[in-house]
């Protein structure tokens, strides 16, 4: 994809009269001034199948309304990712902890590429907490995760105000950590999407990761005790507006087996980008609409995306 990208940048330099050597020095600035926006999607038939062999003409792209020009496109399953994995340790989540730490030790195993990704830790209850910062050590995320707990009984006797802050969880990861990240940017989200405290609302949580053009991955796993109450509905729009997916933990669907859809998604994206043909002359959200030319395809992607002017 970098080579395709390039070649388009340096198209687009020759019309607006900005010269390749510009480009050469400051790749990042200059795709920045031109507003590409990079717009990720997997496609699936309606038997949830992963279609992998789509090229640009397959696809229609609509911004507001309008058409829009595909400008690179790239279905290379390679690209680097940068991945959040948030973890819900609220007190309703204690009987499967265990559970989910064991699964996430083996997707980073299996995910992480030591040479080209980055991945963090980030836990939620009534406090937000950045257990691992962003690194490429698989050591250093295998050795963070025993610490990834419920709370202490005197941290629980200390409590003031909310249990479960998930939408401050989303907003902090999104604007403190994956903001400024370039590569391709999902959280992976462990909860029974409780929520009981939070100064940010579900919109606001939503709107951060759209506009720093972040995947959010749902996995409702409960402890069947407390039921799951408003959660399922939560995790649902967090996944559909940023363009991922959702799914629940059940005796047909292990989270192993749930971790290795996540990971066979991210590994088989299309990734493509497009220049609006009316730059913003304010920042706003701008929506967008993604099909194919064939029917029958399901488009998973977002459906709106921040135009920064």
């Amino acid at each position: 994809m970098q080579n395709s990208r390039r070649q388009f940048l340096l198209s687009a330099a020759s019309l607006l009269g900005v010269s390749s050597l510009a480009l050469g020095q400051d790749e990042a600035t200059f795709s920045t001034s031109l507003n590409v926006v990079d717009v990720l999607a997997t496609v699936r038939t309606r038997k949830n199948e992963i279609v992998r062999d789509l090229t640009k003409d397959d696809f229609v792209l609509t911004e507001n309304g309008r058409p829009q020009a595909i400008r690179y496109f790239s279905k290379e399953s390679e690209l680097p990712l940068t991945v959040g994995l948030m973890i819900d340790t609220s007190m309703s989540q204690q009987k499967v902890l265990e559970s989910e730490r064991t699964a996430s030790f083996r997707f980073l195993d299996q995910v992480l590429r030591e040479s080209k990704d980055k991945l963090f830790v980030m836990q939620f209850d009534m406090a937000v907490q950045l257990r691992q910062p962003l690194t490429s050590s698989r050591r250093d995320l295998e050795e963070v995760l025993p610490y990834v707990d419920t709370p202490t009984r005197r941290e629980l006797s200390l409590q003031n105000g909310g249990g479960t802050l998930l939408y401050d969880a989303i907003v902090k990861a999104s604007n403190d950590v994956l903001k400024n990240q370039k590569n391709r940017k999902a959280m992976i989200v462990l909860s029974d999407g409780g929520e009981n405290g939070s100064t940010a609302s579900l919109l606001d949580a939503i709107e951060a990761a759209q506009r720093a053009d972040t995947l959010i991955y749902s996995i409702l796993f409960s402890d069947s005790s407390f039921g799951f109450g408003e959660g399922r509905g939560i995790l649902q729009r967090l996944s559909k507006e940023t363009g991922a997916s959702y799914w629940e933990v059940s005796k047909k669907h292990g989270i192993e087996e749930i971790y290795q859809s996540i990971e066979e998604e991210l590994r088989s994206q299309y990734s493509m980008g497009f220049i609006s043909d009316r730059q913003p002359e304010i920042s706003e959200f701008r929506t967008l609409k993604l099909a194919t030319k064939q029917k029958g395809l399901v488009v998973q992607t977002r459906e709106r995306y921040w135009a920064k002017a």
